[in-house]
């Protein structure tokens, strides 16, 4: 069967039948082809994996002997656990989002319900957009509409004709361009994909290819027996006006288009311990299975209690023996494996998540750790922010309007050790400050460490501002028998005074026409 490798990579670039030439892709599609597919069978694990065939080839192996080893060894996937916690910790939280003018519209309901037209939520799409950016570094979101012949609106909300995302990996990125607009920001301003249709029976699968300009769209078949030749099924004009996909990226690298892995060095340091069980799986078998080393015209048998025959002229130098590995290197290569799983959480900085044993970490260590995974799922948060409101806006321009809505990510994911917070916590209560403050924040920190939704939080402590601000006031309205400070004397008192000093008054005259001065100096 083929596959989109075969149609596109591996082919000689230097003829001129081959894919992807006629394709013309882009120049970055070619240099990182090979390193996604690593990463998504990294991801993918199990079968995928093993059919990648990223486990060292021993020297003079044979085929045989290398897919037998294929078969019977492991593949811990660490890749798929960390991009799965990143999601966790994305997701745990609700997103806000404001539609604004869209909000009544009845697509927006049906769209939130079913996405991607298979029946999944929004929300589902959202993870897998999530997910799959996390592994290759980007995806393209197309925000597609099919056709229609409906004359009204209601005619096509009959027909359950409205957008719907397509999420698109980079493999099916064929070739991108960005113009840089009058206003300053980029826009895409050419786009090609490839779709594969595969068909049952063994029959050849088919390719498309869609183009998107601002002005065409053109959807083009491309056949395995003619790759230099394509068949234009369909050109239509573009009716947004411009391109409606978005590209998700995980990180930015320097070229527009192209995203940065989460978990590419991880995926690698995977790949090293698949080899590293594979040496172990074998040492365990030449340890338990020793070969024998004997003569062409020994007769040997296997099993217990096997018998061996030799001739009766045979040299006793040349007797049989057995050939066994005593076994210890294995220790080593497990030491080497536990050392690579270490390297893999310190760079997913999951040391204090994913450990599975007590570990020699300072408190600062662990603070410092849980701040940077804090800030690398803020990065990951905003940048999903930002793609999602372009996909809104591209939502609402299918519906004829522009959005002015507004999407809020979590962006405080209070990534910490619950039970050391606590403990501390705990110590610093026992001290039973004087200090009404220290009791105060004591009791704010402990609310921080119980409370998972930012969100949640931030209404608490709202609250509670407001409750002792109403107190304060309450209290400063409270009638008091005390008269008025000497900041709010009267200004006509004052000069008053002023006048009897100078007039020669003693304190005794003064306080006996004004007795209200005795409270005033009492405070």
């Amino acid at each position: 069967m083929a596959s989109i490798s075969d149609f596109v990579v591996n082919q000689d670039p230097k003829t001129t039948s081959n894919y992807y030439t006629a394709l013309g892709v882009h120049p970055e599609y070619l240099n990182h082809y090979k390193r996604w597919e690593f990463l998504i069978k990294s991801y993918l694990g199990g079968y995928e994996f093993k059919m990648g065939q990223y486990l060292t080839r021993y020297v003079y192996e044979s085929d045989r002997d290398y897919l037998k080893r294929l078969q019977t060894t492991p593949y811990d996937n660490h890749v798929k656990a960390i991009t799965h916690i990143y999601n966790s910790f994305i997701y745990r939280n609700p997103i806000r989002r404001d539609f604004g003018n869209i909000a009544e519209t009845p697509e927006l309901e049906a769209f939130l319900n079913d996405a991607d037209l298979e029946g999944r939520t929004f929300d589902s799409v959202m993870r897998d957009v999530n997910a799959m950016s996390t592994v290759y570094g980007h995806v393209l979101c197309l925000i597609d509409k099919p056709k229609s012949q409906a004359m009204t609106r209601a005619e096509e909300l009959n027909q359950n004709i409205r957008p719907y995302i397509n999420i698109f990996t980079p493999e099916n990125i064929l070739d991108w361009e960005f113009q840089r607009t009058p206003s300053g920001m980029y826009e895409l301003s050419y786009l090609k994909l490839l779709e594969v249709e595969y068909r049952a029976n063994g029959a050849n699968e088919r390719y498309y290819v869609r183009k998107f300009t601002p002005e065409t769209i053109t959807l083009e078949q491309y056949k395995p027996e003619k790759p230099t030749t394509q068949f234009i099924l369909e050109q239509m004009p573009n009716e947004l006006g411009r391109i409606p996909a978005v590209f998700v990226y995980a990180n930015r690298s320097p070229v527009r288009g192209i995203g940065v892995s989460d978990i590419g060095d991880c995926a690698d340091m995977a790949a090293a311990i698949h080899t590293e069980l594979s040496e172990i799986e074998q040492g365990i078998r030449l340890s338990i299975h020793p070969s024998i080393v004997a003569t062409p015209d020994t007769d040997l048998n296997a099993g217990a209690g096997a018998i061996i025959r030799i001739p009766p002229e045979t040299d006793s130098g040349l007797r049989p023996y057995l050939l066994q590995s005593n076994g210890q290197n294995i220790d080593s290569i497990i030491q080497s494996i536990e050392q690579k799983v270490g390297m893999i959480d310190r760079m997913a900085m999951m040391s204090g998540i994913r450990s599975v044993q007590t570990r020699q970490q300072s408190g600062i260590a662990m603070q410092t750790e849980y701040t940077l995974l804090d800030s690398k799922l803020t990065e990951k948060a905003k940048n999903l922010e930002v793609a999602e409101e372009q996909m809104w806006r591209l939502f609402a321009l299918w519906q004829g309007t522009v959005f002015d809505g507004k999407i809020t990510y979590p962006v405080q994911f209070h990534i910490r050790d619950k039970n050391l917070d606590m403990d501390i916590l705990e110590k610093a209560a026992r001290t039973n400050p004087a200090d009404p403050m220290v009791k105060q924040l004591i009791d704010d920190k402990i609310k921080e460490t119980l409370v998972r939704d930012p969100y949640e939080l931030a209404e608490m402590f709202e609250k509670y501002t407001i409750t002792n601000e109403a107190e304060e006031y309450e209290k400063s309205s409270e009638p008091n028998d005390q008269t008025t400070l000497p900041d709010q004397i009267d200004g006509n008192l004052l000069q008053h005074i002023k006048e009897m000093i100078a007039s020669g008054a003693s304190d005794a005259d003064i306080l006996a026409m004004h007795p209200e001065l005795t409270k005033i100096n009492n405070q």
